[in-house]
Parts: C-alpha cells; structure tokens; sequence
C-alpha cells in the first residue's frame, strides 16, 4: 500500500487531501503544528479509512520541526509515494505596514517549506521510478497582490520546472491553483474577501479535480471555469484596477 505525506492536514484543503487520498486506499503522514487537532485527525483517518496514519506535529516556519519532516520524506525505509505541500497562510496587513518576521514566517512556510521537502522527497521518489508531488498554490499567484501572491508565483514557477526536470522518470510534478475556497483560511488571517459567491469553491471538489489533473499527467491545475478565465486574463487587466481588487481581496474582518 502506498503512503501520502500531506501538510497542513487538520482543515480546508489539506483536509480534502487527506481524505481523498485515504478513499483511495493509501496509508498517510498527516502534519500540522497543531498537535491536540492532528492527532484528533489521525484517529477519524484511521477509524473511517481502516488505514495506517502517522501523525507528526510540525510548525515549518521552525527549521528543526521542518527538518522532522524532510527526514520522514527521505526514509527509504517507509518511502513516500504522494507528498502534498498545502501548509500555508495569509497576513491581514500590507507589506508596508506588516511585522517583518510575520514576513519571514510567510516565506518560510510557502517557499522554503515547499523547495525543502520537494527536495527531500524527490531522490527516493526517482530511485523507485514513481511518485507524485502536489504543491498547493493558487491564482494569485498571477496577480501582484504582494507578499502572499509573490509565494504563490514561486511554487507556481517552481512545480513547473521541476515537472520539466523530471519528465520521463515515472514521478509527476503538479501545482494546484484554486480560488477562493470555502475554507477556514480567511478567517484565521482575519480577513473577509468582498467575493461573490459564484467565485467560491468547495474543497473537496477542488482536491477531486487536481487527483484528477495529475493522473492526466499535467503541471498545472486550476479548478473551475471562471479561475481558467481568470488565470488566463490577467495579464490583460487594466494596471489601475489593481489597488482596489487588492483592496477588496484584503478587507480586514469586521469586529
């Protein structure tokens, strides 16, 4: 039986991997730096699944607990099949006016984290001749919506490279952009989008639909019609409507 490694695994999308993934038959590595929930997740996998599930509580913004995780991937012992990059965050403030560790902390988890086990993972995955790796990005990643959409342009970029340096080997490279998803993501960053409803995705479907893009053998998947639209109109956006869309993809959440 093979085994996923998804991080970020307590909620939203990361959740809709880790069950979807189960469905399917495969043993897990669930992480998140919430220990009390990851192991209240491990046991409903287990229960509901009748599958083995690790449990490895890690914040990736920590280089020690990171380098737990990378260690786990690189285990040629208990090989991982599926690796899932979806741990990852959002910061409520601009750039200008945010704390610059609460940067870093950003860029650790959506950048570093993601080159860092890609890396770990990707020699074993060779040596079998097999293996899948998900980076969860998003269609902001099109957009220069700073820090966060900057993140999002680097596992975008970066997914695709790394399909194109592996092509041939039996593993595949896949990078996830969805929307806006209903998820608990935007209220932990204290944010309230001014989105309309037609633009808001369910997890599961989304999760459904990358599954489904990456046995196609493809690098980039993005779910819905309107993000295709999106994802391949913005360079035509007029630059002055730019601000505004930032502001309302931004709009703190209302106390």
């Amino acid at each position: 039986m093979s085994t996923a490694l998804v991080t970020g695994a307590t909620a939203g999308i990361g959740n809709a991997f880790a069950r979807a993934l189960a469905s399917r038959g495969h043993d897990l590595v669930v992480v998140s730096r919430d220990s009390g929930r990851l192991e209240q997740t491990g046991e409903q996998m287990r229960r509901q699944y009748r599958i083995d599930v690790d449990v490895l509580p890690a914040d990736l913004s920590i280089r020690d607990e990171l380098a737990r995780v990378e260690r786990r991937l690189a285990d040629r012992d208990k090989p991982v099949d599926v690796l899932v990059n979806n741990a990852g965050f959002a910061l409520s403030r601009p750039f200008s006016g945010s704390d610059v560790e609460d940067e870093q902390r950003l860029l650790d988890v959506l950048v570093a984290a993601v080159m860092r086990l890609s890396h770990a993972a990707l020699p074993g995955m060779l040596e079998r001749g097999q293996g899948q790796i998900i980076n969860v990005s998003s269609v902001a990643g099109f957009l220069p919506f700073g820090t966060y959409s900057a993140s999002k342009a680097y596992v975008t970029s970066f997914s695709q490279g790394l399909a194109n340096e592996v092509a041939g080997s039996g593993v595949r490279v896949l990078a996830l952009c969805p929307g806006y998803v209903h998820t608990e993501f935007h209220a932990r960053a204290e944010i309230s989008p001014q989105a309309p409803e037609w633009l808001w995705l369910d997890a599961a479907a989304v999760v459904d639909r990358a599954l489904r893009d990456a046995a196609k053998g493809k690098t980039i998947s993005v779910p819905s019609l309107q993000y295709k639209v999106i994802a391949g109109g913005t360079h035509l956006l007029p630059r002055a409507t730019l601000p505004r869309l930032e502001q309302l993809r931004r709009r703190p959440t209302r106390r």
